[in-house]
């Protein structure tokens, strides 16, 4: 089922229209104010209108957060015709004249703030019902509190410093708000409360599928803690690792475990279908099709991604480095020290042994495309091959013959949902915070769930992928369990069930590494990729984007530059 959303945004965007004439100051008969919609027939139109907003952004402003959360990490290159082709992706990937008027991230910033005024006008139209009118309002006013939260944590991880505006500011005001007001802390803490308050009256259980639940208020609350329990400095450099917040994230995860389960097979959360908001989907992105609009509403997000030769435009290409991370040792596990001493060789992958989350997460020369027997991923399928290399992603990509494929020309999209948080994510970030409390032996089991689906993940690939080997994690065994050891475990873990997912960079910064890990990702990747030669990530400052200067201007420079820029 797809939840088909259907804005009245068109009335709701129906402004006040400013002549000189009397006849165009007086109001058309066939106009509604906004104030004679807000009654219990038409309410759900203004949480249709915020639902919506999480689909509404564009190739170059992905919420799905590809350019910065891969590209801009050890995961992904950016890929495309080269690296002129959205030229703002290919700086960040260098970290490299990262500038504060690049257009890109004013857009992000435009269209997230557009989505929180949305979710803010259905607060506040909300509120002006009573109970007895709407049965359902408290319910409603839960989901988009969860909401809010959403957009605002996304912004917090890309640009740290963000203004952080309610239902109570009027639109025309949110330039007057700083992106100072509140610090660090502050910030994540009033995001907290918004997932704290829709917790209280979501339902265990949505009839209509696409809405928040509290299971997934939960689990988006445990991400929050974990991130605010990584305290930074004002230069971004992490300096305490708070145990209450940790403690936090094991009493929100207490309140998910159970609540759903692991795919049986780790690419089933990829798939279209009747894959789509399967048992591990905490909350999906909802998108649809054939639904009686020009294109459906589609994953605009990702449609660069597809290979080229499928149509257009081969970006968003895993990385060499990401490739070899999957190896695994004679034993099963995970290369932790030496993964990157030698590259994966796809045209002899015999002459390894490897994690079968490599086949559901890298498209690989030779071997079938999402699947499909009747397309044989191909190396003339790349458009840049010898800036970029030969693999191509295949999370948020469709085989093409599936009807869920729509041609876009010049592009090609499809309508696959995209999962937002998965319950791995929140068996993973329980464990984290069990390994940063010293209680790393009650983390090796959940890591070891992890694992197990992996080695079992073979159901889609069992035709060609002979070179599979995963083991669990066995104290005394074939490791020590130390808590540095069980650290090094849990943040591996998470770059092979996460990869390609939008998280990686996030990660590294909330970790404190980003300058050592990606450093060394430029040294070791130079004499692959020529155009790394002169990258370097500079610490405290390119942890985030800068604030973009169009908006400080906006604000009339109340909203202040982050450090660096």
């Amino acid at each position: 089922m797809k939840v088909i959303y259907k804005t009245i945004l068109g009335i709701l965007s129906l402004g006040m229209l400013y002549a000189c004439s009397d006849y165009l100051e007086n109001t058309p008969s066939s106009v509604l104010e906004e104030s004679e919609l807000i009654n219990a027939e038409n309410i759900d139109g203004f949480v249709t209108a915020a639902y919506a907003a999480l689909g509404n952004d564009h190739y170059d402003t992905p919420f799905s957060l590809w350019p910065y959360g891969n590209v801009r990490s050890d995961d992904a290159y950016k890929g495309g015709s080269g690296t002129n082709d959205i030229q703002v992706f290919h700086f960040f990937e260098v970290s490299n004249n990262i500038r504060t008027d690049f257009g890109e991230l004013d857009a992000l910033w435009y269209n997230s703030y557009i989505a929180i005024s949305r979710v803010n006008k259905a607060i506040n139209a909300l509120n002006q019902l009573e109970e007895s009118e709407y049965p359902i309002k408290d319910a409603r006013l839960s989901e988009m509190y969860f909401l809010r939260g959403h957009f605002y944590f996304m912004l917090k991880e890309v640009f740290k410093y963000i203004p952080y505006i309610t239902e109570d500011v009027p639109v025309e005001q949110y330039g007057t708000i700083s992106n100072r007001d509140l610090s660090n802390d502050e910030l994540w803490e009033a995001i907290a409360q918004d997932f704290v308050k829709a917790t209280v009256n979501l339902p265990e259980h949505q009839d209509q599928i696409g809405r928040a639940t509290k299971a997934a208020a939960f689990s988006y609350l445990a991400k929050v803690r974990l991130y605010q329990a990584y305290e930074q400095d004002e230069n971004n450099n992490v300096v305490n690792i708070n145990d209450q917040r940790l403690q936090q994230v094991i009493a929100a995860t207490d309140r998910v475990l159970g609540k759903y389960a692991l795919e049986s097979d780790f690419g089933f959360n990829f798939l279209a279908g009747s894959y789509e908001n399967g048992p591990e989907a905490v909350f999906s992105i909802q998108f649809s099709n054939d639904d009686n609009t020009l294109h459906g509403r589609l994953n605009y997000s990702d449609v660069l991604s597809t290979p080229q030769g499928l149509g257009c435009c081969d970006f968003h290409k895993p990385s060499q480095n990401l490739v070899n991370a999957f190896k695994t040792d004679g034993e099963g596990l995970p290369m932790l020290e030496d993964f990157n001493n030698t590259d994966m060789d796809y045209s002899n992958l015999d002459a390894y042994t490897v994690d079968p989350r490599l086949y559901h997460t890298v498209a690989i020369p030779g071997l079938p495309f999402k699947y499909n027997e009747s397309y044989i991923y191909k190396e003339d399928w790349n458009r840049s091959p010898s800036t970029y290399g030969f693999y191509a992603s295949l999370k948020e990509n469709v085989s093409p013959d599936c009807d869920c494929f729509v041609n876009i020309d010049p592009f090609y999209g499809n309508s696959k949902n995209r999962i937002q948080i998965r319950y791995a994510d929140v068996l993973l970030m329980r464990a984290e915070a069990l390994i940063e409390l010293g209680r790393q032996k009650e983390a090796l089991p959940l890591i070891n769930q992890i694992r197990e689906r992996a080695g079992q993940s073979t159901t889609l690939i069992d035709g060609y992928a002979t070179n599979t080997n995963v083991a669990l994690y066995e104290d005394g065994v074939n490791c020590n369990w130390t808590q540095n050891f069980a650290r090094k475990a849990l943040r591996f873990e998470r770059r092979l069930e996460f990869a390609m997912e939008g998280s990686r960079f996030f990660d590294l910064v909330r970790w404190g590494v980003a300058e050592e890990v990606l450093n060394t990702y430029y040294d070791e990747e130079k004499d692959k990729r020529i155009y790394y030669a002169e990258a370097h990530f500079d610490a405290n400052a390119e942890e985030y984007c800068p604030i973009p200067l169009a908006q400080i201007n906006f604000s009339r420079n109340v909203y202040q530059q982050n450090v660096g820029y």
